[in-house]
């Protein structure tokens, strides 16, 4: 699956035929930027995910299926309590 990015502003000129594109099976990823903005693709691909998650969500969402996230954070916190600080690097 290709789908082609296209900025927002040529989006806009362009909307009628993106429209066309997109009724005949074609999607586009509409950035702002240099960042996914938008999603052009055909209803039926609507529920689909076009682009990969990022930023915090993205993170968030991958935490969600982290069954064992309690008692790892545990390890981390009680490993962390432990450690000594290393000094600071001279410059």
């Amino acid at each position: 699956m290709s789908i082609e990015e296209i900025g927002v502003a040529e989006a806009k000129r362009r909307f009628s035929e993106l429209t066309d594109r997109v009724a005949a099976g074609e999607s586009f990823l509409v950035v702002r930027r240099g960042k996914p903005a938008v999603a052009l693709v055909p209803p039926q691909r609507a529920g689909e995910q076009v682009g990969a998650p990022v930023g915090f969500a993205a993170f968030a969402g991958a935490m969600a299926d982290w069954e064992s996230i309690d008692e790892d954070m545990s390890a981390i916190v009680a490993a962390r309590q432990e450690a000594e600080d290393r000094p600071a690097p001279e410059l």
